[in-house]
């Protein structure tokens, strides 16, 4: 069994946001960066279980800076065997998939997991587009995963109910909330990690399709209003005069 782990690094949720002068970059002075939640508590994790099952190998995979290398080790205190860093920085979804998938296309990964989306962005883009390049079969949002042999079966929360996939390896999945039970690194893995293989791979040249122009902030919100439960007219003006949602 081989799985590959597409991680990426995240701004902390606590970091205040704000963007470079002319609006077209994100602005990283000052802020915590960390592994995407969605990558490492249920994507990676559940990629762990499957190997102490069924054997293999964990590939973590970073399209990122060498400075990402920090957040790298952590998926392999946390279980992953080897890592991949593809050194590049990520400008787009786009990118960061046609990276991933020129780096497998010759690996022959049996699954390649993600998060169901970054924290950042929220684009939830890359799985989709990853699985385009490879002509592979695309899962999103799995809220569990089993083995049988070649086959897989899935599960995912839809709209009052829950809808089971079966689907042949290889495939691509976007791993949500209940894949795996998120885990905290060891001492031992911490330390083992430092002594596992991170392998830096060059990108191949990518032309984009999109480009995003102009970042802006959303508006302030603005304070409270309180009306009095009895004073009807005065809640229908705000909510027809400012709220203008009547």
């Amino acid at each position: 069994m081989k799985l590959l782990v597409c991680i990426s690094q995240t701004p902390d949720t606590t970091a205040k946001v704000s963007f470079n002068a002319d609006g077209t970059e994100f602005n990283a002075a000052g802020v915590q960066f960390i592994m995407n939640p969605y990558d490492e508590w249920y994507a990676l994790v559940r990629a762990c279980e499957l190997r102490e099952a069924l054997g293999g190998a964990v590939v973590a995979l970073n399209v990122g800076p060498a400075s990402n290398e920090t957040t790298i080790r952590k998926a392999l205190a946390i279980g992953a065997d080897e890592a991949v860093r593809i050194n590049a920085e990520p400008k787009s979804a786009a990118y960061t998939a046609k990276q991933i998938a020129e780096y497998a296309r010759n690996e022959k990964f049996d699954i390649i997991f993600l998060g169901k989306e970054t924290i950042d962005y929220n684009g939830s883009e890359v799985g989709a587009m990853v699985a385009e390049y490879l002509d592979l079969p695309y899962i999103s949002y799995a809220s569990k995963l089993d083995l049988n042999g070649n086959v897989a079966t899935l599960e995912r929360d839809i709209e009052g109910g829950v809808e089971v996939l079966e689907v042949d390896l290889p495939f691509v999945v976007s791993a949500a909330k209940g894949m795996a039970e998120q885990r905290i690194p060891n001492m031992r893995g911490i330390m083992t990690a430092r002594t596992k293989p991170l392998k830096e791979v060059q990108p191949v040249s990518f032309d984009e399709p999109v480009k995003a122009v102009r970042f802006t902030l959303p508006p302030a919100k603005a304070g409270v209003k309180l009306v009095e439960p009895d004073n009807m007219d005065e809640l229908v003006r705000l909510l027809h005069e400012e709220a203008k949602v009547i």
